[in-house]
């Protein structure tokens, strides 16, 4: 089963009159869609009461439910100190990703700084490594955490990179952001064989378990010499990716990932674009 769905509420969930992310689920039923990403990007300070009452009302209306870690994780940071806050920051949002009835973790690897790439990603792979070791201490064994693809040059997180970080420990799941990957590829996203090839690599390297059910974040991103700039919506003729030719290798493959659309703003509404696209959801 594809599930697809916005990462945080859109402009329309307010224009419909809903105030509060408790009323997410049953908004998101209502429209047709069937996941969600909240993310706990400055933070993980929602309360348990609040993660709870969402948890049920996505389990009422059936919406799969994931969370993104904060932003500022740094698995490339010298600092042990750091690493250990990093850890923390996943352990933290994937406690609260249980109380709203999901499982699912996305973060962000790490940033190179004035480190040489190949440095920076031997230290992210060692030190995500302790996180896997960290996570073992979780009161339940069913969760996914999802290394994801970053847009900028300086960021660890191309596809190869998060595949060998999810080779580290069964339950890690690619996150590719096919944004970010044509940011990072300076628009080279562009055919139905551009996507194949990553998903081939996925299949053949992670297996069909994890391959058939990655994290999908997709959006169209505007993109500079150091990659990317701003997000934008799937209205964009200038930017890309185009989505058609992934939905199409998601349905020949009869993969079953969960797809959270990051446009700017109309995510819900481009979400419902993007199913569209599908021949079964």
């Amino acid at each position: 089963m594809i599930r697809i769905g916005p990462a945080g509420n859109s402009v329309s969930f307010y224009e419909s009159g809903h105030k509060n992310t408790v009323e997410e689920p049953e908004w998101l039923h209502s429209i047709g869609l069937s996941a969600f990403e909240y993310s706990f990007g400055r933070g993980v300070n929602m309360s348990d009461e609040t993660a709870e009452k969402i948890g049920e009302q996505a389990k009422l209306y059936d919406i799969a439910v994931s969370v993104h870690a904060p932003y500022y994780i740094n698995f490339a940071n010298p600092s042990e100190d750091m690493i250990l806050k990093s850890i923390e920051y996943v352990l933290k949002s994937a406690a609260k990703v249980r109380l709203m009835n999901g499982n699912r973790v996305v973060f962000h690897p790490a940033a190179c700084g004035k480190t040489d790439r190949g440095e920076a990603f031997s230290a992210t792979l060692r030190n995500v490594g302790k996180l896997a070791e960290a996570l073992s201490s979780l009161s339940f064994d069913d969760y996914i955490v999802c290394p994801e693809t970053m847009g900028k040059f300086q960021q660890i997180g191309r596809v190869e990179e998060v595949i060998e970080l999810c080779k580290l420990d069964e339950h890690f799941y690619p996150c590719y952001d096919f944004g970010h990957i044509n940011c990072y590829m300076q628009g080279g996203l562009k055919t139905k064989d551009d996507y194949r090839r990553i998903i081939d690599l996925t299949y053949e390297e992670l297996g069909e378990k994890r391959a058939s059910a990655i994290h999908i974040h997709f959006s169209k991103i505007e993109y500079g010499k150091s990659g990317e700039i701003r997000h934008l919506t799937l209205a964009d003729n200038l930017y890309g990716p185009e989505y058609e030719p992934l939905a199409e290798i998601i349905d020949e493959y009869k993969m079953s990932p969960v797809i959270i659309c990051e446009s700017k703003e109309i995510m819900s509404d481009d979400a419902l674009l993007m199913k569209k696209c599908h021949k079964i959801v």
